[in-house]
């Protein structure tokens, strides 16, 4: 019986699961992912990136204790490791959400123009994406001019294991510096953050077989498993959780809430910038020949700080099932809601009378308007959903999973933990041609 193993190096932890081919879980692996939060924010280090990521896969194999037959590598996007001509790092990894490159978006938007930006890396000018913090790097950090290879966190992992550089599609439309549409480098993008093609690793499409896994530290079950990028976490979570097909959407419902969606053509450079100009993505996809739109929302961060405000848990037993009881029947309208998206929630029309479950269902409410707003900015450009799966944490909410049935169509929950690893073992079996093109590890 083989064994597929999918490995998700997230911005928290990196989580592995070993899946039988039917899609049973065989054994699972979770590492926290360390970071420095310091004056000039939020890094961690490329040895600290690539054991949280090999920690959690020997942890899962040694669970199963089965043979690996492959395994699917799938990772945050925008974080980057730069090496030396010995590819020892010479650089810090900066957090895909830290905020240090202010100065170098402004520039960005006064050189390349926002429209421009959008229309061809299809994405929206701000402090996300590689290519500034690659800017930023170049000026305070000194030892970055030396750099001779970059490597996107999948990458760097894959290399570690024994395989030769290479990057995968999705995951470079997360740096900027791809042109989305040509799915080739964008050489002005590059030129202005001091980046060449040469330090780029040659482009491989998702679920390609990249080599075999060689280090002696990931022990003899993964030893000789066939390797395989499984892209951005984001579009391996709408793979795992079966939302990848036409008209469907991927609503990821965590801390930082993405919409997913994958279509088969590619929207033109206006309408692609019309998307970045809202808060929403353009890259190639995982799945072949299609691409993916994703927008992003803080609402479960918003959540997450109501609910302590309020004094609640969300986990077993704290108080999240009475307060979404509370929130069921409450009146709505009086309380407003502002600050989604910034380091400051705020809160307004507090009067008598109004109590938590009111303060709850404000809050999810708006929450849920935000993640609607950027699902009818998908419809307008590519048709409208057939229907919406849901993932994530906060599907464990009755209020929150209230409010989204009140505005999207068809709306579906997955009972999956794990839909990005199982995303990334998929297409670790498809590598092997144990599995079709268009098959999955588990049946409808």
């Amino acid at each position: 019986m083989p064994a597929f193993a999918g490995l998700d190096v997230g911005t928290t932890s990196s989580k592995a699961v070993v899946y039988a081919d039917d899609g049973t879980v065989l054994g699972t692996g979770r590492a926290a992912m360390p970071w420095d939060v310091g004056p000039q924010g939020t890094q961690t280090d490329a040895d600290v990136l690539w054991r949280s990521a090999l920690t959690a896969l020997r942890d899962a194999a040694t669970a199963a204790q089965v043979p690996v037959a492959a395994v699917g590598i799938t990772s945050m996007g925008e974080s980057g490791v730069l090496t030396d001509a010995h590819e020892r790092p010479v650089a810090p990894v900066i957090a895909w959400h830290d905020d240090r490159d202010g100065d170098e978006v402004a520039r960005l938007v006064a050189d390349i123009g926002a429209d421009a930006f959008g229309g061809v890396a299809g994405k929206p000018a701000r402090g996300q994406f590689s290519l500034t913090k690659h800017r930023w790097l170049r000026t305070h950090e000194p030892a970055a001019r030396s750099a001779t290879k970059r490597f996107d966190v999948g990458g760097w992992v894959v290399r570690r294991l024994g395989v030769d550089p290479v990057i995968e599609l999705s995951l470079a439309g997360r740096t900027g510096w791809l042109d989305v549409a040509r799915r080739d480098w964008w050489d002005d993008a590059l030129a202005w953050s001091g980046a060449t093609r040469a330090l780029m690793p040659p482009l491989v499409a998702a679920g390609d077989p990249v080599g075999r896994i060689t280090a002696d530290e990931a022990g003899p079950l993964l030893r000789g498993a066939l390797l395989t990028l499984a892209g951005h976490d984001h579009q391996a979570a709408a793979l795992g959780a079966r939302a990848t097909a036409p008209g469907y959407e991927l609503d990821s419902s965590g801390t930082a809430e993405a919409l997913v969606r994958t279509v088969s053509h590619m929207p033109g450079r206006g309408q692609t910038a019309r998307l970045a100009a809202a808060g929403i993505t353009t890259d190639p996809s995982i799945e072949p020949d299609h691409w993916t739109l994703l927008g992003g929302t803080e609402g479960g961060l918003a959540q997450s700080r109501a609910l302590e405000m309020l004094g609640v848990s969300g986990g077993p037993g704290g108080g999240l099932a009475a307060l979404d009881a509370a929130a069921e029947h409450a009146p709505h309208g009086r309380v407003i809601v502002g600050g989604l998206g910034t380091d400051a929630l705020t809160l307004g029309g507090i009067a008598g009378g109004v109590g938590p479950g009111e303060v709850w269902k404000a809050v999810v409410a708006a929450a849920a308007d935000e993640a609607m707003a950027l699902h009818r900015a998908m419809d307008d450009v590519v048709g409208p959903a057939v229907g919406v799966v849901v993932t994530g944490g906060w599907r464990h909410s009755a209020e929150v999973m209230r409010a989204k049935r009140a505005r999207f169509p068809a709306l579906r929950v997955s009972s999956l933990d794990e839909a990005g690893t199982l995303g990334a073992a998929t297409l670790a079996a498809r590598a092997t041609g144990a599995l079709g093109r268009d098959d999955h590890l588990v049946g409808p």
